[in-house]
């Protein structure tokens, strides 16, 4: 591409590229695509963005396809990759000047030359730094500051390379420009304190943003640039500087007003400052600890006393109590429970923190972490008050309440708590102690202050166990708070049933679980939704807890339940009703059949919310979580009227089919949110469905581009293939079987080993319930299988795998075994004979592979089933079928405790119903296919015993008695024996 007679082309094509007509957009965006590998585009796209007299949307656009090209081709080994001369002239062109006057395009310019820094700087753009060093030294305000902007997204890229090769070179770039940028970064901090005290607010901001940059690079530096940072005079004397710089610009805030774009810098630079000291810490511990007293000294006087008060912000004071957090659960500064194992470095700054962290200064600490920092603030009142639901989920965990000052405060109060129990524990007590009785209604310092403390308690509650009779105060105080009306105590109700649910699987009498039930109940009608919600809340802990007993819930079971559907409908938010599905959801699963006669309101109201909820896939993820509950209880899944629901819970399916469909369609985009938990309801409504029906069957579509994703879910999938075979065989593999056997031969192609067995399960489920049909649907697969067993597989859960589908042909559909034998000795060119004189062969040698016992008799009737036999390749392997055969009678054979003989313990001849308890679930409509199953299964309808002496019996009715003696004679006399014991009696 010529230069100068393409720039005009390419201009003309980046402002249309730039229209907002698509019918001109998308003819310019095809160019421009194909032109993005022609020699000389890039050139023309630097001289474009380069010039400031076109608009700027134009050169906006130049920038990104240039950017985007680096990715692509700049690399030498990439396809239509860019001449090595063009980069080096592209490298000239991008430092030749740094006066890029549109803020927007400069900050591009400064990524996209840091990304071709980072392929080829230093060795083929040794000039790049030594260009941007001198550039930030000129006088000229916009050049001094596009080259500072350069010069940080180049240190910060080259900075976050990772191969050993490339540190040592930041190391050594860092080492020789790291005085001068400390130089840089002093003189524009000063400049900018000169120019606010001086009232020059514009020459202020200025020089605070050149300052901001600065100090980029050097955290930059000072992080990743130095082994040994500790070893470093400039570095150390650097951070060392950050505490006094600190105190300065905090000083700064009194002079600049809330709210202007200086005092936005300003924190930003603060910020940033606590960021240097944090990085440090975490990534150079050991060289921390000379740092560590001025870090506590400072963060703890601006934070915890008054001198703070007027300066500090909310970011700040978590950026601080970050630091706190980092020193005191840093495993670095916790020396070992033998102390002369600790290092010297860790005694050192142990030593540091335990005289810095006195009780004194602890209890102050903790005193305001919880009486100033843990206090509901007027915006959350506020918000509790005009937004209910909002204030609940936001205090469950919103995502702005995780990067508020509230969970750092109390992540910051755990951490110190653990660490300092002793200390504290007390110091919390006599708070509680302050606060016995109920509180004054009237007095609204005193109910937030009870709340912080009450939280304080339930945060600690692991801590406190050996110090709180929690039971006794449960019983004494906590249940008559819960039972105060009054409008303003609502706070106080909330933490309250909030505390217990944090100390519930902690320390609370079972004895005590009605009164709480009772609360309950009451506290379910509070006229306060906070308090409903947060009920409903600590009712899920209550219910999930291990000395959760049903027979205790169960008189409340009805109303509690009642009223968890009211409060589902009474919210709108759908963070909230999710919320509240969770905790119905888990009721369900924890009472079992129990809920039964209650469901009918929500399995009318599902169908309803499942609609409102199109835009909000979490809440459907609840959804799909209740249904696959209310399924395996067998509610309202089949064509009869499930017990204690009523006629209007008939039949489900109308609302449960499209449901499973949409979540397990990958056609469809909520599938990346809804797809695990359809699934299983999936299975669910297979295993507990009596009948298959023409929808149900209908979904099965879905599943081939399920198989073809190959995801953590393939194993479900099995599951639900298995469902669908034992459900309704025939009518399945009619439907599906070439579909099903394409995408099964495809993935054995690429699959592991457990893949693998998983697919042929399912081909052995399939031959055991439908042999004929399945024979034929899986032919494709059984080359594979036969080839696998011939070749003695070496992974033996594979290999028993193997065994077991040629086993479940040979026994259950001998006449396609030997067609197919037939078969694959004219595909392998070999005899007949010769082909099952080697399978038996190798199924003798890996029968130890075997170890279901179930298995292992199918192996041994599997190969019995070949006699009686004429067929020299039989007799020739009759010493090991013989084998094979003792080795499951012992397996199987068992004494009968009333007869005192043998018998095989897998026969079944009749369908037991097991006897349930209240607490056990009762069996699923699968369960009942598999045990009917069971009853037509040669496995566990024909006894070993009885069918080898029939075997026997024919081959030597076949041989005559003399050959027949032969051929026993080739087989150990202890085997024999063995074998004459089981036989006795027949």
């Amino acid at each position: 591409m010529d230069v100068q007679s393409a720039s005009s082309v390419v201009l003309q094509a980046l402002t249309q590229a730039a229209s907002q007509d698509t019918a001109v957009l998308k003819p310019a965006e095809e160019q421009l695509r194909q032109w993005e590998t022609q020699p000389g585009f890039y050139t023309v796209l630097l001289s474009i963005f380069n010039n400031h007299m076109l608009d700027v949307n134009v050169r906006w656009l130049a920038v990104l396809y240039f950017k985007n090209g680096i990715d692509r081709y700049w690399r030498r080994v990439a396809p239509h990759a860019l001449s090595e001369e063009e980069k080096a002239s592209l490298r000239a062109g991008l430092i030749t000047n740094f006066n890029e006057p549109v803020n927007q395009i400069a900050t591009q310019i400064a990524v996209l030359i840091a990304k071709v820094a980072r392929l080829d700087c230093p060795r083929q753009w040794p000039e790049l730094i030594p260009v941007l060093l001198e550039s930030v030294k000129v006088q000229d305000i916009l050049r001094q500051h596009r080259a500072l902007l350069t010069f940080y997204h180049v240190t910060k890229t080259l900075a976050s390379k990772r191969l050993a090769a490339d540190r040592r070179l930041f190391q050594d770039l860092a080492s020789s420009i790291y005085g001068f940028t400390c130089s840089l970064w002093n003189h524009h901090t000063d400049s900018y304190l000169q120019e606010l005290q001086a009232g020059h607010q514009d020459a202020a901001l200025s020089s605070l943003e050149r300052t901001l940059l600065s100090l980029k690079v050097l955290r930059k530096l000072t992080v990743h640039g130095f082994v040994e940072p500790h070893k470093n005079m400039e570095v150390m004397g650097f951070l060392s500087a950050v505490f006094e710089r600190l105190k300065q610009f905090l000083e700064c805030c009194r002079l600049v007003g809330p709210g202007s774009v200086c005092r936005e810098k300003l924190e930003k630079t603060v910020i940033l400052y606590t960021k240097v000291l944090l990085d440090f810490l975490e990534h150079h511990p050991y060289p921390f600890i000379p740092l560590i007293q001025r870090s506590l000294e400072f963060t703890v006087t601006y934070v915890f006393t008054d001198v703070g008060e007027g300066l500090v912000f909310e970011r700040f004071i978590v950026q601080c109590m970050s630091l706190i957090k980092m020193i005191v659960r840093n495993d670095a500064y916790r020396p070992d429970k033998n102390v002369d194992e600790s290092n010297a470095e860790t005694l050192e700054a142990h030593r540091i923190k335990s005289a810095f962290f006195t009780p004194p200064t602890l209890a102050e600490i903790g005193t305001r972490l919880v009486s100033k920092y843990f206090l509901l603030t007027q915006e959350e009142v506020a918000m509790w008050e005009e937004d209910p639901e909002s204030f609940a989920v936001e205090e469950t965990g919103g995502d702005s309440w995780k990067y508020s000052l509230r969970p750092c405060t109390e992540v910051l109060f755990l951490d110190i708590f653990h660490n300092y129990s002793a200390t504290l524990t007390p110091v919390l007590l006599q708070m509680v102690h302050n606060l016995q009785g109920p509180s004054d209604v009237d007095d609204p310092a005193q109910l937030l202050l009870k709340d912080s403390v009450y939280n304080a308690v339930g945060l600690a509650a692991y801590e406190l166990f050996d110090s709180v009779d929690f039971d006794q105060w449960f019983s004494n105080q906590l249940l008559a708070e819960l039972q105060v009306s009054h409008n303003r105590y609502k706070v106080i109700r909330r933490r309250v049933i909030w505390l217990i649910g944090q100390w519930i699987s902690v320390k609370f009498k079972s004895e005590l679980r009605p009164l709480l039930y009772e609360s309950f109940l009451s506290l379910m009608q509070d006229p306060d939704l906070v308090v409903r919600i947060e009920t409903a809340t600590t009712l899920k802990l209550a219910v999930d807890d291990f000395e959760f007993r049903t027979e205790q819930f169960l008189p409340y079971l009805e109303s509690i339940f009642a009223l968890l559907f009211q409060l589902l409908q009474q919210v709108s938010d759908c963070d909230t009703k999710m919320q509240i599905l969770h905790v119905v959801s888990c009721v369900i699963e924890r009472v079992s059949t129990q809920i039964r006669p209650y469901v009918a309101c929500l399995v009318q109201y599902l169908p309803v919310l499942w609609k409102q909820s199109e835009e909000h896939n979490m809440l459907r993820c609840a959804i799909l979580t209740t249904l696959i509950h209310l399924v395996q209880l067998g509610v309202g899944v089949c064509a009869r009227v499930s017990q204690g629901l009523g006629a209007e819970s008939r039949n489900l399916y109308p609302f449960l089919l499209p449901v499973i469909h949409l979540s397990t369609d990958v056609c469809l985009p909520p599938h990346v949110y809804l797809l695990e938990d359809g699934l299983e309801l999936w299975l669910v409504t297979l295993e507990n469905c009596p009948a298959i029906t023409p929808e149900l069957l209908r979904i099965f579509q879905n599943m081939t581009a399920l198989l073809e994703l190959s995801s953590e879910n393939v194993k479900t999938c099995f599951q639900i293939i298995s469902a669908y075979i034992y459900l309704s065989a025939t009518e399945f593999l009619q439907n599906y079987a070439e579909a099903l056997c394409r995408s099964f031969c495809d993935l054995l192609k690429d699959i592991t080993m457990e893949g693998q067995v998983q697919v042929l399960k399912v081909v052995e489920v399939a031959v055991k319930v439908s042999p004929v049909l399945a024979s034929q649907t899986f032919q494709p697969l059984f080359p594979l299988v036969f080839r696998g067993v011939l070749d003695g597989e070496r992974y033996p859960v594979v290999m028993s795998t193997y065994l077991g589908v040629v086993g479940r042909v040979l026994l259950q559909n001998s006449c396609f075994f030997r067609t197919f034998l037939m078969q694959m000795a004219m595909e392998l060119n070999q005899e007949v004979d010769h082909l099952l004189g080697s399978m038996i062969e190798m199924w003798v040698d890996r029968m130890d592979n075997i170890t279901q016992p179930e298995r292992r008799k199918l192996s041994s009737l599997a190969l019995l089933s070949l006699l009686p036999s004429d067929s020299s390749v039989v007799q020739d392997k009759f010493c090991g079928i013989i084998n094979i055969s003792v080795e499951a009678l012992h397996d199987v054979m068992t004494e009968d405790r009333e007869t005192g003989t043998l018998k095989d313990c897998m026969l079944m001849n009749h369908l037991e119903e097991p006897k349930l308890s209240d607490d056990e679930e009762p069996p699923t409509e699968q369960d009942k296919r598999r045990k009917l199953l069971l009853l037509q299964d040669p496995v566990h309808t024909v006894s070993l015993q009885q069918f080898v002496y029939e075997k026997l019996t024919s081959q030597q009715a076949l041989l005559g008695e003399g050959s027949f003696q032969a051929l026993m004679e080739t087989v150990d006399s202890e085997i024999v024996r063995q074998l004459q014991e089981f036989l006795q009696g027949l």
